[in-house]
């Protein structure tokens, strides 16, 4: 058997080697696990993995490469990936690079012929932590002191967050829409183009005035990295323009919609990360098959003294999973809808947003 030539260290000091591709360099990053068969290159490219090192169930990736037309984001910014065995042969007559020679150009460390299983079970047992890679002869001592040191960041949304307005527009648009980027994904702004949408989009920070300035008919917020108390200047925007104009919130916007009415939020033990999660919409009794990505949650009990109401629920662990305010024509969710889980079972809520958006404009 060949030397290993990286190795993986955990916050709780165990350690597991393995084989180094993409980018040669050291990381310390949050560890967590993602539960998808396929998509690792919407997983790569998704901005909410920022300063994340994901741990992918499925044994086999790479086999079939990357497209350029798949990417969510122009400059993926996940902080690294660990698998069970790696593919440099993609079979894919779409494919235009290999994930390692993405890696590589993008300083994106991965790491192959890793336990998964094993690291999988200890983050669902003890929750995420804080995880190195390294080389191989690393020592230990020295690696988990400055594992043990290092700080994770929180200024990820204003990393990832565009830093001038840009636009995308479609034929014949009836609609216009800002959508405010904590680190958007291109499908969700494809999937607006689609329902007959022109799209601004502007950074984290932009002004309320700025905002209006574009005479919008509805209000987006994006998905993004981190813990959404983080993103004050965005939650300040939602309480300035709630019952204004329409506003529809996924992930990341989901959690800010409700800080903004009064909610409260908190951390998983270890998030929803992957296909496949059922989740109930209330009001129809029917089952959303749903594809999700979050650490952080949506306090159900908080509820109750704002005038949001709960719309889905997680069947698996009865987390929330959409609020709305009718009053306001605000609302939200926790999934991603734009993933194309079920592959079609949530993209009403794109509907019901056009919805909004042209009751508004006949009020």
């Amino acid at each position: 058997m060949k030397p290993y030539t990286k190795k993986i260290l955990l916050e709780n000091g165990r350690e597991f080697y393995g084989y180094g591709f993409g980018a040669d360099r050291e990381t310390i990053n949050e560890i967590v696990f993602n539960t998808s068969m396929v998509g690792y290159q919407e997983i790569v490219s998704d901005p909410s993995y920022t300063d994340q090192t994901v741990v992918m169930t499925y044994p086999l990736i790479g086999n079939y490469g990357t497209a350029e037309e798949d990417y969510e984001t122009k400059f993926p910014t996940i902080g690294g990936m660990i698998v069970r065995e790696y593919n440099d042969t993609p079979s894919n007559f779409r494919y235009t690079r290999t994930l390692n020679e993405v890696f590589e150009e993008m300083g994106i460390p991965g790491v192959w012929g890793v336990d998964t299983r094993a690291l999988v079970r200890i983050i669902r047992d003890e929750g995420s932590q804080k995880v190195m890679i390294a080389d191989a002869a690393t020592p230990r001592d020295e690696a988990l002191a400055r594992l043990h040191a290092y700080e994770l960041p929180r200024d990820m949304v204003a990393r990832v967050s565009c830093k001038k307005r840009w636009f995308s527009r479609t034929p014949n648009h009836r609609y216009d829409v800002v959508a405010v980027d904590c680190g958007i994904k291109y499908n969700i702004i494809r999937c607006l183009n689609a329902k007959g949408c022109n799209v601004t989009v502007v950074p984290y920070d932009a002004s309320v005035e700025e905002i209006l300035a574009f005479r919008p008919d509805g209000i987006f917020l994006s998905n993004g990295p981190g813990d959404p108390a983080d993103v004050e200047p965005v939650v300040e925007k939602v309480r300035a323009l709630k019952g204004r104009l329409p506003i529809f919130g996924i992930c990341l916007g989901h959690q800010m919609i409700a800080l903004a009415y009064g909610a409260r939020t908190f951390k998983m033990k270890f998030g929803h990360r992957g296909g496949n999660h059922p989740v109930k919409c209330l009001a129809t009794g029917k089952i959303e098959i749903t594809s999700q990505n979050h650490s952080y949650a949506v306090d159900i009990a908080s509820l109750e003294n704002t005038s949001l109401r709960l719309t889905h629920v997680n069947l698996l662990d009865a987390t929330a999973e959409g609020v709305e305010c009718p009053e306001d024509r605000v609302f939200s969710v926790q999934y991603h809808p734009e993933s194309a889980p079920g592959p079609q079972d949530s993209t009403y809520l794109f509907d019901k947003f056009i919805q909004m958006m042209e009751e508004h404009k006949n009020a």
